[in-house]
C-alpha cells in the first residue's frame, strides 16, 4: 500500500484561525509540514493526534501500530526514505519503544521525523508520572516543549525542520494540559512535498552489528548536540521577558501559570521561557542567571530543567542560588498549579503563602454532589468474563482472594473495585500473562491473566509464546470486546478496522492462540454466564496453558448503532429485594427502591445485556419478549 507522495505541491485548506485543543493543533502542525506518514498507539492524551490527522486528510497513512516499537520502527523506515513521519504515543509509550530510540539516534533520519510523546502529570489517566524529557538525554537526542496551543501548532511546523537540517528525530514532548486544552489557532495550508522516496544502502550508518561505524556514529551525534545547542540559543521559542531581581525559568504548560501569578502580585520578576530543555541553551541560561540574585525553576513533571540549570550554573561558576523541586520550593509529585506557583514565588519574596480558599459555592456543589467512582457501562462485557470467573472459581472450591487473578491495562481494570474485585494487579501492557507465567512457576498451579484483545496485540503474544514454550500452568483469558475501548474505540489488529477507511485483513485471535500451539482454546460469548463459567472450570482443569476468548463487541458502539434488545422489567411480585442482582455484578442500571424494598431497572441506561436475568434467584428479573 502506498503512503502519500506527489510530484507538486498541492494546497488542502486556506489560512483560518479554528478553535482546536493541542492535539488537532498539533495534527494541523504535522499536516502542515507535509508529512506522508502517520503512526503510533493509542493513549490518553496524546490519542486524538492521529484521530485528527485520518479525519482531515485520509490519503495520508495515519493508521495505528499493534504498539509503540513497531510504530517508531515503520515511522523510521519512512523517515529514512525521505519523507516526513510522525509517531504518536502516551508517556509511558516510549518504554515499549525505548530499544529502537536509541539505535535510530545513531542512524539518523533523512526526512523529518517527530516523536509525540505525551507526558501526564497528575497522573490523570496513567499508571505513572514519568517524564520522557529524560529519554532526550539518555539518548542524545533534542527535546521540544510548548507551552500552549498555538505553540504546539507552530512548534512541530519547527520540530520537522529542525530533524531534517541535523537528521536526527526530535522528541516532542507534551503534557495533558497542552494536549487537551482549547484555544484559537492560526493554521495554515497543508501541503504535500516534491519527494520521491529512496533508500540509499549504507552500512556503517544503518547496521549497529557492523561495530565499526557506531563509535563514528557517537561522536557525529554528540557533535550534533552541540550545533542545535548553538542554534537553540537564538530560538525564537526560547526568550526573556521582564525585570527584577528575582528569576523565573518556566518551561510547558506552567509558564502560562507563572504569567497569570506575577501579573497579580505586583513585584518583578524577570522571566526565561524555555521550549527547548535538551540540549539547554547554555549561553541564554548564563546570560539571565547573571542577572539575577536568586531564580526558581517551575516546570511539571521531574526536577529535569532545574537540574540541567543547576549542572551549567555550577560548570559556568556562577554562584546564584536556585530554588525548585529539589529544594522543596515546588512538590515533586503531582501537576503544578496557579496556587503552588503562587505560593513559590511569595516564599522567595520572604512572604508567607496563603492558603488557597475554594469559591464557596463550588465548595457546596462539591458537598453536595455524592461520590461516584469510575464503573463498568451497564451492559459491559467484562462484567460477565469477571462474574463467570469469579463464580467458576468458588464452584472449583478456592476460597476468595485464594487464587491470584492478574489484570491488564483496558476497561476491564475497574474490575477492581466492588463488587468484583477480581484483579489483583495491574501493571503494565501485557504483563497479566508474564505475572502468571512467573507465578506458576513459583507457586507450582495454575494461574490466571486476563487480557483486553487490544492489548494482547500490543504486548501479549511474547509472554503467550513463553507459557507455551515452557508449558506453563496458566489460563489466559482474553476479554475480546473487538476495539481499543478505553482510549476511544480505535481500531487494532483483531478487528481489521482501519483509522481512514482503509481495508486491512483481519486477525483472528482464536486461530492465532491455537498456531501458537496452546492446546485449549475455546471462545464464550460473556453474555452467557453458564457457558462462560463452565468453559473457565475446564480450563482450569488443563494441565499447562488454556486460553479462554469472551467475545462480545464492546457496549458502547452497539448504542451508537442503536441496536440494543429488549429491556427487561422487574416483577415486583417475585422480587425480595435481595439485591443479588445488584451485589454480583455492581451495574449502574440496577437501582433499589428503598421505599418498596424492591430492586428497579433504569431503562434509560440498561442495554439489555441479561446479566441480572440469570443472577436473580427468584426469577424476578424477565423479559416481557419472553413471557
Amino acid at each position: 500500500m502506498e503512503i502519500a507522495k506527489s510530484s507538486s505541491s498541492m494546497i488542502v485548506t486556506s489560512p483560518n484561525k479554528k478553535l482546536l485543543i493541542g492535539n488537532e493543533a498539533i495534527a494541523y502542525g504535522a499536516l502542515e509540514s507535509g508529512i506522508s506518514f502517520a503512526t503510533g498507539y493509542p493513549g490518553t492524551p496524546s490519542t486524538e493526534v492521529i484521530e485528527t490527522i485520518a479525519r482531515l486528510n485520509p490519503e495520508i497513512f495515519a493508521e495505528w501500530a499493534p504498539n509503540e516499537k513497531v510504530a517508531l520502527e515503520e515511522a523510521a523506515g519512512v523517515a529514512y526514505t525521505g519523507l516526513r513521519a510522525l509517531v504518536t504515543m502516551k508517556c509511558v509509550g516510549l518504554n515499549v519503544a525505548a530499544d529502537p530510540l536509541m539505535s535510530l539516534a545513531y542512524s539518523g533520519v533523512e526526512g523529518g521525523l517527530v516523536i509525540l510523546v505525551a507526558d501526564d502529570p497528575g497522573p490523570h489517566t496513567s499508571q505513572t508520572e514519568q517524564d520522557d524529557r529524560y529519554y532526550g538525554k539518555l539518548a542524545l537526542l533534542p527535546v521540544l516543549e510548548p507551552a500552549d496551543v498555538q505553540e504546539a501548532h507552530d512548534l512541530i511546523k519547527y520540530a520537522y525542520e529542525l530533524s531534517e537540517k541535523y537528521k536526527v528525530p526530535v522528541i516532542f514532548r507534551t503534557t495533558t494540559r497542552v494536549n487537551h486544552t482549547t484555544a484559537d489557532v492560526e493554521v495554515g495550508e497543508f501541503v504535500k512535498l516534491n519527494r520521491e522516496p529512496k533508500f540509499k544502502k549504507d552500512i556503517q550508518r544503518y547496521v549497529r552489528a557492523s561495530m565499526k561505524g557506531n563509535l563514528e556514529r557517537h561522536k557525529w551525534l554528540n557533535k550534533t548536540l552541540k550545533e542545535i545547542e548553538a542554534e537553540f540559543e537564538g530560538l525564537r521559542f526560547n526568550w526573556i521577558e521582564g525585570e527584577g531581581e528575582i528569576g523565573i525559568i518556566a518551561e510547558g504548560a506552567p509558564y502560562n501559570y507563572v504569567k497569570e501569578v506575577v501579573s497579580k502580585l505586583g513585584e518583578k520578576f524577570k522571566v526565561l521561557k524555555i521550549s527547548t530543555p535538551h540540549p539547554l541553551p547554555r549561553k541564554l541560561v548564563v546570560e539571565f542567571l547573571k542577572g539575577v540574585k536568586k531564580a526558581i525553576v517551575v516546570e511539571d513533571g521531574a526536577p529535569f530543567l532545574e537540574e540541567e540549570v543547576k549542572i551549567v550554573a555550577y560548570e559556568e561558576g556562577i554562584r546564584v542560588p536556585i530554588y525548585g523541586k529539589r529544594t522543596g520550593h515546588l512538590p515533586l509529585e503531582g501537576e503544578l498549579t496557579p496556587r503552588l506557583v503562587r505560593n513559590a514565588l511569595l516564599n522567595l519574596l520572604g512572604k508567607e503563602g496563603e492558603e488557597y480558599m475554594k469559591p464557596k459555592e463550588v465548595e457546596e456543589a462539591e458537598n453536595l454532589a455524592p461520590s461516584r467512582p469510575p464503573t463498568m457501562c451497564p451492559g459491559c462485557p467484562h462484567r460477565g468474563s469477571y462474574r463467570a470467573l469469579l463464580d467458576a472459581l468458588r464452584e472449583l472450591k478456592f476460597k476468595k482472594d485464594e487464587l491470584p487473578i492478574h489484570g491488564d491495562i483496558g476497561c476491564y481494570a475497574l474490575s477492581l473495585l466492588p463488587p468484583l474485585e477480581a484483579i489483583w494487579t495491574e501493571y503494565v501492557m501485557g504483563a497479566s500473562i508474564s505475572l502468571a507465567n512467573g507465578q506458576s512457576i513459583a507457586m507450582g498451579k495454575k494461574i490466571i491473566a486476563t487480557i483486553g484483545d487490544s492489548t494482547f496485540f500490543h504486548n501479549g503474544l511474547q509472554p503467550l509464546v513463553d507459557a507455551v514454550y515452557k508449558n506453563l500452568d496458566v489460563l489466559v483469558m482474553i476479554l475480546d470486546n473487538r476495539t481499543t475501548a478505553m482510549t476511544g474505540h480505535q481500531p487494532h489488529p483483531g478487528t481489521g478496522g482501519s483509522e481512514t477507511g482503509r481495508k486491512f485483513n483481519e486477525i483472528d485471535i482464536e486461530a492465532l492462540v491455537k498456531a501458537l500451539g496452546v492446546k485449549y482454546v475455546k471462545t464464550v460469548d460473556p453474555y452467557d454466564l453458564k457457558a462462560t463459567k463452565e468453559a473457565i472450570k475446564e480450563a482450569m482443569q488443563v494441565k499447562g496453558p488454556a486460553v479462554i476468548i469472551a467475545r462480545r463487541e464492546c457496549i458502547i458502539p452497539v448504542l451508537r448503532r442503536g441496536e440494543i434488545g429488549d429491556i427487561p422489567i422487574v416483577l415486583e411480585d417475585k422480587c425480595t429485594g435481595c439485591k443479588a442482582c445488584a451485589l454480583l455484578t455492581g451495574c449502574p442500571a440496577l437501582v433499589f427502591d428503598g421505599e418498596a424494598g424492591k430492586m428497579k431497572i433504569d431503562s434509560l441506561i440498561c442495554t439489555g445485556c441479561g446479566l441480572c436475568e440469570q443472577l436473580c434467584p427468584f426469577d424476578a428479573i424477565v423479559y416481557p419478549s419472553k413471557r
